[in-house]
């Protein structure tokens, strides 16, 4: 790979949490945070107002304005993975879509040609190779770029087009009475609509005074928060088992209790915490319980919701946030608030 006189930078995509490398592949881009207070550089003096560093606002500096067209990006995960290699293309953007990436608010973008990446094997270089930190740096001389220099690039990658990107607008934002209408519409009992949607707006209250004042530990998570949402959905305590057989909570098709009428497998994290990258713990929870055709995660404010599919393996399928009731989220190709809480219900059958 030819970097004689480029412009080199390391963008981080994700922590030792969350990863959301794929997802930056996926759709040909770069994301940076937060996207709350606008686009830039109109965000700033919001940004500082809510106690956001000038260190930050300097990162977004650098991934709005000082990167450049046909600057390399070096797509970094953890302290010493490099999952991908790209160009930038264009300028700056803002795109709401980006809005929760399992929880940030990642609307800074940039697209980018992807022009070797390799989730499944990716680069690992020694401690300090990479530049921890900031979001968005510049990538001095050393391993990481005597390496770029040494990548051999399939001549087709740098004509590839970038993917078209998702497109949002106020419609996908969801009312509360739009969700009791479609729950109805399902067969769901009124009374029990009832009680969720009043449950729904304590448990947002709940979770904001969290986010206010402290992070709930787990086992908070799980009594004041993810119970509750269940018990309003349907699930009695006979049917609902907290920490069974190492699962936070495990649903049940019907009594007694086993792995044959394990039903579904439900992970929490503390909040804050990534809930997507629970998934796999879920699913080793879940493997060889042949009824189990859901898994839940979720740290109390966010849900994940995945089901089996033919080949045995489990796909997202909804994805909801309490503060944020959207539609669907076609940055992950996956329904909305609706579909969700009508996949939590004990009645729900997968198609």
């Amino acid at each position: 790979m030819d970097i004689t006189n480029k412009t080199i930078w390391q963008q981080a995509a994700g922590d030792t949490d969350r990863d959301y490398a794929e997802l930056c592949i996926k759709w040909g881009v770069i994301l940076n945070g937060p996207g709350y207070a606008g686009r830039w550089p109109d965000c700033k003096g919001r940004l500082l107002e809510s106690d956001r560093s000038s260190r930050k606002i300097t990162d977004l500096k650098r991934f709005c304005d000082d990167m450049q067209d046909g600057d390399i990006v070096v797509l970094r995960h953890g302290t010493n993975t490099v999952r991908a290699v790209g160009q930038v293309v264009g300028a700056y953007e803002y795109r709401e879509e980006f809005g929760d990436i399992d929880g940030w608010d990642l609307q800074h973008v940039r697209r980018v040609r992807w022009l070797w990446h390799n989730i499944d094997r990716p680069e690992k270089f020694k401690p300090y190779a990479l530049k921890l930190g900031d979001t968005t740096q510049k990538l001095n001389e050393g391993p990481v770029s005597d390496w770029l220099s040494s990548l051999e690039i399939a001549p087709d990658n740098s004509t590839l087009s970038l993917a078209k990107l998702p497109t949002s607008n106020e419609k996908d934002e969801v009312q509360i009475n739009e969700i009791s209408e479609f729950l109805f519409d399902q067969g769901v009992a009124a009374a029990s609509i009832t009680n969720l949607i009043n449950e729904i707006g304590e448990l947002t209250r709940i979770a904001k005074w969290y986010q206010r004042s402290h992070a709930p530990s787990e086992r908070e998570t799980v009594a004041y928060l993810v119970a509750p949402l269940l018990r309003a959905l349907g699930w009695t305590p006979q049917r609902m088992a907290i920490e069974w057989n190492r699962v936070d909570i495990a649903l049940f098709e019907q009594l007694p209790r086993s792995d044959q009428s394990l039903q579904v497998v439900v992970e929490a994290k503390k909040m804050g915490n990534s809930c997507l990258t629970a998934k796999s713990q879920a699913n080793d929870y879940a493997e060889g319980k042949t009824k189990c055709r859901r898994l839940i995660v979720t740290d109390g404010l966010r849900y994940g919701i995945y089901t089996r599919n033919g080949m045995n393996a489990f796909d997202l399928y909804a994805y909801f946030n309490l503060t944020r009731l959207m539609r669907a989220y076609p940055v992950y190709g996956c329904k909305g608030i609706k579909d969700a809480l009508l996949a939590m219900t004990p009645e729900w059958k997968s198609d």
